[in-house]
This record gives C-alpha cells, structure tokens and sequence, in this order.
C-alpha cells in the first residue's frame, strides 16, 4: 500500500525552518504521530505532494519553499486599525495591546485570522497578519508509520476519526 488519495497516513516529522541545521519548531512523534486524510486538502497541497507513493516505514525529507508553505511576507498584511475596534465598554484592555500579542479576528467576509500587535498609538493599532511562518522555507524530516484505507464516512467527512471511528472531542 502507498500513501495516495482516501488512505489515512500517520506519519512522524521534525519540521526546521529553513536548513537541516536550523531549530526545530514543530515535532510530532512516535507517542503522538500526524494522522491525516490524504488529498482531503487539510493539509498544505506541497507536503502531500512530496508523500506520495511512499510506504509504511519509508523516511522522507523534503523542502518546502515559502510560496509553497505559507506563502511570502508581505507589507500589505501589516495594517493600521483604528483604536475603536478593540475597545470594550469603551476603554481599551492595555494587557490585551501589549506589542507581540496575537489577537484573533475576523476579515470582511468573517473569516478568522491573527493579528500579532506591531505598535500602539493614541488613534490607532498597527496589526501584522502575515502567518507567522510567512517568507520561511519549512525543512521537513520524517517517517511513514502507518497507512490504511480510509473508511466511506471518513472520506464524506473530509478528514480522520478517532480509533474507534468516532470524533475526537
């Protein structure tokens, strides 16, 4: 069996940013692997792409640049709003715009995204909402650990259930 479009994959990676030799920000192991459906679209289209047709136990290693991850930094992301929107009862939370802070919000059309907090002036807050991985190249290590079909309901809901075939709370 090869990993390709309906199987479930369970997979171990490290992920580095940039080079073999950088730190590694994101790990998923043996006691807790990446579970997923493959060609669900849950994942970015690039990693599935550099899977396919491996087998259990096979290892992997592949670059993803930054258009292909999550795409370029951009200064159009970086936003001025006006200071109103984060009131709340009229007064603005001061812990909630400390510089850094990630704030969830909402786009035109009600989609989520973050916000991390840039700077706080008297009228107004500049927002930065590139991903915070915007502009890397993301170095991925792994191993396949586990492949099988997946089941019909899994395939109608786009995505894996639990052991048992139930949904993870």
């Amino acid at each position: 069996m090869t990993v390709s479009q309906n199987k479930v994959v369970s997979l171990t990676y490290e992920l580095k940013i940039d080079n073999a030799t950088g730190e590694v920000v994101d790990v998923a192991d043996a006691s807790e692997p990446l579970v997923f459906l493959y060609g669900a679209g849950n994942l970015l289209p690039k990693f599935e792409d550099n899977l396919l047709n491996l087998k259990a136990n096979d290892n992997f290693e592949f670059t993803l640049s930054a258009a292909d991850a999550y795409g370029e930094f951009t200064e159009d992301a970086i936003v001025s709003l006006p200071i109103d929107i984060f009131m709340v009862d009229g007064k603005v939370d001061p812990e909630m715009l400390r510089i850094g802070n990630v704030i969830p919000m909402q786009d035109n059309e009600g989609h989520p995204l973050e916000g991390i907090v840039k700077s706080v002036e008297k009228e107004s807050v500049v927002m930065d909402f590139n991903h915070p991985m915007a502009g890397k190249n993301l170095f991925f290590t792994g191993t396949i650990v586990d492949l099988r079909d997946a089941t019909a309901e899994e395939i109608g809901h786009g995505h894996v259930h639990g052991p048992h075939g139930h949904h993870h709370d």
